[in-house]
């Protein structure tokens, strides 16, 4: 790496990292934490022993079928201000409950929660996080492995967008922020340092931030267009209701969620589209493929057909994938399709797809017209990329001749 790039490299991690101060010191200045509320402590152990498992049907005297399982067993808790202590924990099954968890075992690691009420620990579930880190390290790895440099910026540039949106813009939707501002601060944030400290400053960069970046404002556009359209509530699940619910100084409004979702959701793939157009554009100008602004545009507008011909795939199926529970409930509940398809639910998720389809295919002409525009200017070839007439070497030696012999 040379010296101006390394310095610009720096530049550019020092300003993401004071984005990321600054951002959390003002989008917390107001956060709203209510007083009064009681949490039970959470703990994390290992299960040593297996004490007792006792069986009753609680409900029958009242004609009600089903039966509880109470397993009582000895932890050792592990993390926590009370680690090291050795102490009984209780879990419940019963038949009430549409799942149950697997019931625990010797060596098992869990999480405990006390309840002080009545000074009892409780089985709260599995400590599962742990392998799930094992297999992102795996993978991380293997992502340095086989892009080398351009694998470790990719890693360091997910995590600035990662603290971008846990630092910066959830605590600004709970201190009462403007979600829809501060939702369009963290896309030009992830789309310029991911772009930057990835590729560096370069036409290739500048063209696919500018190209995504202009998919991003239509797909904004859009979506503030079609909320007006179609009323939307801004509750399409009871999920998004619960927001109502918190306790904060602040309403949430539930409309700016949406299309926060909807936007963040999009850039991930516009900006995979720009790039892909960017780095194909740059390497067919190295070839040689590319010599005029037409040239490359035309090239570009032909890798972008391949490019959405697949990405439109990938955008939906993943939106399809992440709903796909909601959708099974929705479709096995409701008999009428016109009611189905008309459900806020459905029709965010349709939202979703396309409005993130529509950034897309703005990207791919809007990309290719940069790209095209910066890579042929000021490229005027010189004397050894001239393209000269097959007979022009015998002519030139014939003028010089003729003036010899005029002298």
């Amino acid at each position: 790496m040379k010296s101006r790039e390394r310095i610009f490299y720096l530049c550019v991690l020092a300003a993401s990292a004071l984005f990321l101060f600054v951002g959390s010191r003002v989008a917390s200045r107001d956060f709203y934490t209510p007083a009064g509320i009681h949490a039970m402590p959470y703990f994390t152990g290992v299960v040593t022993d297996i004490i007792d498992r006792a069986e009753s049907e609680p409900g029958a005297a009242w004609g009600v079928g089903g039966v509880d399982t109470e397993i009582t067993f000895g932890a050792l808790i592990s993390r926590g201000e009370r680690r090291g202590d050795e102490v009984i924990v209780r879990q419940l099954l019963a038949d009430f409950f549409l799942v149950n968890e697997r019931e625990v075992s010797v060596g098992d690691r869990i999480l405990i929660v006390y309840d002080d009420w009545n000074s009892i620990y409780h089985f709260a579930g599995y400590v599962r996080i742990n392998h799930i880190i094992i297999l992102g390290a795996v993978f991380l790895g293997l992502i340095i492995l086989f892009a080398r440099k351009k694998g470790f910026n990719a890693i360091v540039a997910l995590g600035f967008t990662c603290m971008a949106v846990f630092w910066v813009f959830i605590p600004a939707i709970l201190s009462g922020r403007n979600i829809y501002i501060t939702a369009i601060i963290i896309c030009v944030f992830s789309v310029v340092s991911t772009l930057l400290i990835v590729i560096g400053p370069n036409k290739k960069a500048l063209s696919a931030m500018l190209g995504c970046l202009g998919g991003v404002l239509l797909a904004g556009i859009l979506m503030l267009l079609m909320d007006a359209i179609l009323h939307l509530t801004g509750a399409p699940d009871q999920e998004t209701e619960f927001l109502l619910l918190l306790p904060t100084e602040y309403p949430i409004n539930l409309r700016a969620i949406v299309f926060a979702g909807v936007i963040l959701g999009a850039v991930g793939a516009i900006m995979d589209v720009a790039m892909s157009i960017a780095s194909s554009l740059q390497e067919v100008k190295d070839a040689g493929g590319g010599k005029t602004f037409a040239d490359l545009f035309k090239s570009g507008i032909n890798i972008g057909k391949d490019i959405l011909g697949t990405m439109l795939n990938t955008l939906i199926l993943a939106y399809i994938g992440s709903s796909l529970s909601i959708i099974l409930l929705l479709t096995a509940d409701t008999a009428s399709p016109t009611i189905l398809f008309n459900t806020e639910m459905i029709i965010v998720e349709f939202l979703r797809a396309l409005v993130g389809s529509f950034g897309m295919l703005l990207t791919v002409p809007l990309t290719a017209a940069i790209c095209a525009w910066l890579y042929v200017r000021n490229d005027a070839p010189d004397d050894s990329e001239r393209e000269y007439p097959d007979d022009y070497a015998e002519r030139m030696q014939k003028r010089r001749e003729g003036r010899e012999f005029k002298t």
